[in-house]
């Protein structure tokens, strides 16, 4: 046995020759019951400590590595050998092959500005948070979120989008992936299906998925849900919906449709799940108001700050009909027990001291601009294109009148001109209606690079058109 020990190292000696002897027992280079050296003669050998080799030999005798006869001296126990496989190796090996990234122009949908996070003001906030909270902060704390926060949230989305609650109803989730998630659990756990507007994005048919749900896809169209195609002998465990800003086809559920929703579920008893996540940007007329304020005990209310603010914030919430208000908090308090205390505190802040309100009204000019960049220069480089859902929102849907994009054609525009786009008809479940649109968002873009997308990605699917062939 023969190692050494580096004295200008960030670790102690200690635990170097923990580590190292740990290391020599498990590969089996120290046999099972082979006597070790005495702790001097160790401690001569390493130049350190007599003391640290005898606290390093007590702590591998309490771990069971080493076990002590008296009279006789330390040996190895018998089972403290295992066979070790390297990954480490192997990971690094992939590492060195991968591509550098491209500069892609991503038309992702319902990506905000990162750049505009308000980071002076949040910092500033998380701050005085930090150093003014009380000590009990620091601690547990309930798993329906802080009394605070959930106060100013259910005053702000009275005001802003006609919910209906008291403080009691919200908890606060890890953004709106765990509500739905949650909800899915609470709902569907005896079988129940869920009826899903077709198309929708992909993410929430896997968080329904992944929870043991089926799903029964429901058409749209530029009214929204179309609940005359809900079943009539078998309803399902909730009506998944996206009322004001319909993703992906953008358009807003008429209140003669949202009186069908609610009037439907009271006669079968289930509910509606309406997704509210980016209602807030909306640059024609008035926001329309929620779902859930026509019927707060048949609709669940689920809202997230991950595009208004920055999803790295991961703070979203859920407004519950009270009958199911302790069912949901028991599920919230087994999944995660409760979100982070200081960052509530500190969105508590932004909320109360107007700073949310500024944002928006900031954001949404920032978004018009981007999105008037887009339908402008659509115009100019696809003339007959249609374009629909651009009132609100972060994306809107472009749709051609002689264009199917196809996975080839758009891969091709993607390697070739350095533009992502995405289908429509990738996010339905029912494939084949909407091959001619695409799907294009615009809050993470500047100005500049959406006018080089556009006409990159018109030179792109002319020569593909022309010549059924990727561009040289």
């Amino acid at each position: 046995m023969w190692f050494q020990v580096d004295k200008s190292s960030r670790k102690t000696l200690t635990q170097q020759v923990y580590e190292q002897l740990i290391n020599y027992i498990l590969d089996g280079n120290i046999k099972t019951n082979e006597k070790l050296p005495s702790s001097r003669e160790l401690a001569n050998s390493l130049g350190v400590s007599r003391n640290i080799i005898l606290e390093v030999y007590d702590q591998l005798v309490s771990e069971g590595y080493l076990t002590v006869i008296p009279r006789s001296g330390t040996f190895v126990a018998p089972g403290s050998m295992i066979n070790k496989i390297k990954y480490q190796d192997t990971y690094k090996e992939k590492l060195v092959h991968e591509e550098p990234s491209k500069d892609i122009i991503d038309f992702k949908a319902a990506t905000p500005a990162m750049d505009h996070f308000p980071r002076k003001v949040w910092g500033r906030l998380a701050k005085e948070v930090c150093y003014e909270a009380s000590d009990s902060i620091f601690g547990y704390q309930s798993s329906e979120g802080l009394l605070e926060l959930r106060e100013e949230l259910s005053k702000y989305l009275h005001i802003n989008r006609g919910v209906k609650s008291t403080s009691e109803q919200i908890v606060i989730t890890s953004g709106a992936t765990q509500a739905l998630s949650l909800i899915t659990k609470l709902l569907t756990s005896n079988g129940e299906y869920i009826a899903v507007e077709d198309p929708v994005t992909d993410e929430m048919r896997t968080i329904f998925s992944y929870n043991g749900a089926s799903i029964f896809p429901v058409p749209v169209d530029d009214k929204g849900i179309n609940p005359e195609h809900l079943s009539q002998e078998s309803p399902p465990g909730f009506i998944f919906v996206l009322p004001s800003h319909q993703f992906p086809l953008g358009g807003t559920l008429t209140v003669q449709r949202r009186i069908q929703l609610i009037e439907y579920a009271r006669k079968f008893n289930c509910y509606i799940v309406e997704d509210d996540y980016d209602s807030e940007f909306t640059y024609e007329g008035t926001p329309v108001h929620s779902v859930q304020g026509l019927d707060p005990e048949r609709v669940i209310y689920v809202g997230t700050f991950s595009k208004i603010l920055s999803p790295t914030l991961r703070i979203g919430y859920v407004v519950l009909p009270t009958s199911l208000i302790e069912s949901f908090k028991k599920l919230k308090w087994y999944t995660d027990r409760h979100n982070s205390s200081l960052e509530q505190l500190i969105l508590t802040r932004f909320l109360k001291d107007g700073f949310l309100d500024r944002h928006v009204r900031k954001m949404k000019r920032i978004y018009k601009q981007r999105r008037d960049t887009l339908v402008n220069s659509l115009g100019r480089h696809f003339p007959d294109c249609t374009i629909l859902g651009q009132a609100a929102g972060m994306h809107l849907v472009v749709e051609f009148h002689s264009i199917e994009f196809t996975k080839k054609l758009i891969k091709s525009v993607e390697e070739e001109s350095n533009v992502k786009i995405y289908s429509v008809d990738q996010y339905s479940i029912l494939k084949g209606s909407h091959l001619n649109k695409i799907v294009m968002g615009y809050g993470s873009l500047s100005a500049e690079k959406i006018e080089e997308g556009v006409k990159n990605l018109k030179d792109a699917v002319s020569v593909y058109m022309q010549t059924g062939r990727r561009l040289n």
